[in-house]
C-alpha cells in the first residue's frame, strides 16, 4: 500500500484549443465540459469589443448565457464585483476574455466563488493564461495569490498575432525565465532540502527551449509566433500544475520583477523578469550572454533604460527583492545582494 503520506493534487485544463478561429468554439467547449447554462464573461472595455460579440455567438449556439462583466482593472474591488455579479445570476462558470488582468480577474473571482474556470487570452504576455496564480494589485505594487487553474484555454492565435507585439516578446521572456526559476528550483533543493520534481523542472526547461531555438521566427504580426508562444506558455502551465507550485516558473528574476512593479511601475511582467533573467544567469555562472542576445533578437528590453527603470530603483530592486517571498530560497540567498555586489552585477551584464 502506498504511504497516505506521499500525495500530490495535480490540476490540469481538460481542454486546450489553439489555433486559428477556436474563438468560435467557446460554447462548445463549456458544453463538452458538461457545465450548466449561465456563466460570467470577464472581459475590460477593449476585449468586450475586440471578441464580446462572437463570444456571446458561440455560447448562444451551445444553448449557453454568457452574462457581461466588465472589469477595472486587477485588484480585489474588480474580484468582489465580479463574484457578486456571478451569485446574482447563478455563475456556474466564469470566462477571462483579454489580457493577463482581465483573465487574472476571472481566475480569483471562480477561486473565492467556487465556479470552473476557462481562459480565453487575446495576448500571450505571460503564463498566468494557463496557472493557477492571480496577480492582483494592492497599494505597494502587485502580489500573487492562489487562484483557480483553468479548466480549458482557448487560444485564437489569429487574435493573439493582432496584439501589440510587445506583449508576445514579454510572454516569451516569461517563458525564458523559467531556466533561471528551475537553477533556484535546485538550489533550494539541493541547500535546503526543498521538494524537486525533475518531471516538472524538464517540462519548464522544455517550453522555455522551444523559445530559444525558435526566436527567429518570433516576429509581428505571424500567427506561427503567437502559435509558438501560446503552446510554450502552455507547457510551462503544465509545469506548474505537475509541481503542484510555481517554482518551475519563477525564481529570483520573478523576485526582481515583482520588486520593480513596487518601486518602478511601467514595464510588462515579461520585460521585468527577462532582465531579471540575464542578471540571475550571471549570478549562477551560466550562459546569460544567451539569454541576452535571445530577449535582443525576439524585441524584449534587456536593459534598465529599456525598461524605462532609473538606476538607482534598478540598484533598490535587487538589494531588497529577497525579502518579498523569504520562504522562496534562491541564487539570492538568505540575506540577499549588498548595493556594490548589485551595481557590480548591473556592469558586468550591461543591464547598466
Amino acid at each position: 500500500m502506498p504511504s497516505d503520506e506521499k500525495q500530490k493534487h495535480m490540476v490540469f485544463p481538460r481542454h486546450v484549443l489553439v489555433g486559428n478561429g477556436v474563438l468560435d468554439r467557446v460554447g462548445e467547449t463549456i458544453a463538452d465540459l458538461e457545465l450548466e447554462t449561465n456563466g460570467i464573461i470577464v472581459v475590460d472595455s477593449n476585449t468586450r469589443k475586440l471578441v464580446g460579440d462572437r463570444v456571446q455567438a458561440s455560447l448562444r449556439q451551445a444553448g449557453l448565457v454568457g452574462h457581461f462583466y466588465e472589469s477595472s482593472g486587477p485588484t480585489m474591488t474588480s474580484v468582489q464585483a465580479a463574484i457578486k455579479a456571478g451569485r446574482k445570476v447563478g455563475a456556474h462558470w466564469y470566462i477571462g476574455a483579454g489580457g493577463g488582468s482581465v483573465i487574472d480577474v476571472a481566475k480569483l473571482a471562480a477561486f473565492e466563488h467556487g465556479p470552473a474556470f476557462l481562459s480565453l487570452p487575446t495576448s500571450a504576455s505571460h503564463d498566468g493564461i494557463c496557472s493557477g496564480r492571480a496577480s492582483i494589485k494592492e497599494t505597494r505594487g502587485s502580489v500573487s495569490m492562489e487562484a483557480k487553474p483553468p479548466a480549458a484555454i482557448v487560444a485564437d492565435t489569429e487574435i493573439i498575432s493582432k496584439a501589440p507585439f510587445r506583449m508576445l516578446a514579454a510572454g516569451s521572456a516569461d517563458v525564458i525565465s523559467n531556466l533561471t526559476a528551475v537553477l533556484d528550483w535546485k538550489l533550494a533543493h539541493r541547500l535546503k532540502d526543498e521538494e524537486y520534481s525533475s518531471f516538472a523542472a524538464v517540462l519548464a526547461k522544455t517550453a522555455a527551449d522551444q523559445i530559444l531555438e525558435n526566436k527567429q521566427l518570433i516576429r509581428p504580426g505571424i500567427e506561427e509566433a503567437a502559435w509558438l508562444v501560446v503552446k510554450s506558455l502552455v507547457v510551462s502551465g503544465v509545469s506548474m500544475a505537475v509541481a503542484g507550485n510555481s517554482r518551475p516558473a519563477s525564481g529570483a528574476e520573478h523576485l526582481f520583477g515583482h520588486a520593480i512593479d513596487r518601486l518602478a511601475p511601467g514595464p510588462m511582467h515579461g520585460e521585468t523578469v527577462g532582465v531579471g533573467t540575464v542578471l540571475m544567469m550571471h549570478l549562477h555562472g551560466g550562459d546569460w550572454q544567451m539569454i541576452r542576445d535571445a530577449l535582443r533578437e525576439i524585441g524584449a528590453p534587456t536593459t534598465a533604460k529599456e525598461l524605462g527603470v532609473p538606476p538607482k530603483k534598478m540598484i533598490e530592486a535587487l538589494t531588497t527583492c529577497h525579502s518579498l517571498r523569504p520562504e522562496r530560497y534562491t541564487i539570492l540567498g538568505e540575506s540577499g545582494l549588498t548595493k556594490e555586489a548589485a551595481q557590480k552585477l548591473c556592469k558586468a551584464t550591461a543591464v547598466l
